[in-house]
């Protein structure tokens, strides 16, 4: 906890004569008096330190977590298990505490843990490059839309409805300001409606756009999609998430030109909502139009293995109207936590954090679907998200759940009217039967 003091009046006075003004209002007197305050602010009285470190414990302690809640709340974030190794590595100062790694000779350690992530995510999505991570899955999409744009100088995008809301609506905001145009296409049982799809294309479209496993939770069929885009000379962006890829094919296998996702579950908390990070896969072909970082390896005089920023199309390096991208940051930290995760997980362990949560998600949809009061929804396969229609209410069910202790599901009326009272659920591997068994109980008898 820092400490903060006001400065005395002795100090104000002394800083005011060095500016050559007597008083306060003087300072301020460019401020018109009718803006002015001319009360004090209403503030609570002052507290002391050990007052004021209670006071904030007992708003913390308000919180809702998921260190003492059991949660069954995805919908684009998920309470994965983090191994304790993560947080001891990326708490080390020299990863802690650096930034742009600007000047190679003095940032080999980052840029080489960068180098390794970007070869991770290219090994997950069965893609050739990847950068060094945007700011979150949204904006991993808008910027692969502006890049699929630029590849084909069309300007119409086609995204299929079962993709992440929030992404939708950040598309639409990019959209506004770069002359795209955003069209969606509806889906059919669950899942992406492949023929509407098609009809949603035109000579101007520049990419379609799909995410598997979907919002929904349903499993796409993404290589139809992909012949889709081929026959239409068109690119597929496919939105991912991560731990899926330890079960399902990787999208680059399946005919994606480009892959994007969110990367929070490998390592990151949930941290009421960020910081994240999106990670961002392409064909090799598309290098050049690749937004955000890009580290490479290569040799000095003397033939020693090093690493470098390559690829430098960021606005801070270049022309502005010739940037690829304005996002500054690479969630270097967020990165570091999920590159950590990986090499801790290997192959066989993200199969198993994957398997888990295949199983487990479907162990908890058939318990629900076994009494009255849940009824399947979609008939599509799935991973570890489903959706249950409730015959009662969900904003109460999910506040009477709270009480027990535990985090309910995703209101899906929120975003699609025409699924009111639709439960969408997410199970992780965290999950233990007696958890999954007493939330089927709470929620049959909150009804």
């Amino acid at each position: 906890m820092f400490g903060y003091m006001s400065g005395t009046d002795s100090e104000k006075k002394t800083m005011l004569t060095e500016m050559g003004y007597q008083s306060m209002d003087q300072l301020f007197h460019d401020i018109p008096a009718k803006v002015r305050l001319i009360r004090d602010l209403e503030l609570p009285t002052s507290l002391s330190e050990m007052e004021l470190a209670g006071h904030m414990k007992a708003l913390a302690k308000r919180n809702v977590t998921t260190e003492e809640y059991s949660c069954f709340l995805g919908a684009g974030a998920y309470d994965h298990y983090i191994p304790s190794a993560v947080d001891h590595i990326i708490s080390r100062s020299e990863f802690y505490t650096a930034y742009t790694p600007y000047q190679p000779e003095v940032s080999q350690g980052t840029l080489q843990a960068i180098f390794e992530y970007q070869t991770m995510v290219c090994e997950l999505t069965g893609m050739d490059v990847a950068n060094a991570s945007v700011y979150d899955g949204a904006t991993a999409i808008a910027e692969a839309a502006n890049m699929a744009g630029r590849i084909t100088r069309n300007k119409e995008i086609v995204i299929s409805r079962t993709v992440n809301p929030q992404y939708r609506k950040t598309m639409h905001t990019y959209a506004r300001f770069n002359g795209q145009r955003i069209v969606e296409a509806d889906y059919q049982k669950g899942a992406t409606d492949v023929a509407e799809l098609e009809s949603k294309i035109n000579s101007e479209t520049a990419v379609i756009i799909i995410q598997n496993p979907n919002f929904f939770g349903a499993i796409e069929n993404v290589k139809e999609i992909a012949a889709l885009a081929a026959k239409h000379n068109i690119l597929l962006i496919t939105s991912v998430d991560p731990i899926s890829l330890g079960v399902l094919k990787p999208p680059g296998e399946l005919g994606a030109d480009i892959v994007v996702g969110e990367g929070q579950s490998m390592g990151n908390p949930l941290n009421f909502g960020g910081p994240y990070l999106g990670f961002f896969a392409a064909k090799e072909k598309y290098l050049r139009q690749m937004p955000g970082r890009i580290v490479g390896q290569t040799v000095d005089g003397k033939g020693n293995t090093g690493f470098v920023l390559t690829m430098q199309t960021r606005e801070q390096h270049i022309r502005r109207e010739k940037a690829t991208s304005n996002i500054c940051s690479n969630q270097a930290l967020n990165a570091l936590a999920a590159t950590v995760y990986l090499t801790l997980m290997g192959k066989q362990g993200l199969r198993e954090v994957a398997s888990l949560c295949l199983q487990k998600a479907h162990y908890a949809y058939s318990k629900l679907t076994e009494t009255t009061i849940f009824t399947p929804c979609f008939p599509q396969p799935f991973f570890k998200e489903f959706i249950v229609k409730s015959r009662y209410p969900l904003n109460e069910l999910n506040h009477k759940l709270l009480k027990h202790g535990i985090i309910g599901g995703y209101d899906l009326g929120s975003d699609y009217p025409e699924l009111e009272n639709c439960w969408l659920l997410a199970v992780t591997e965290k999950r233990g039967r007696e958890e999954i068994d007493l939330m089927v109980k709470k929620a049959v008898e909150t009804a």
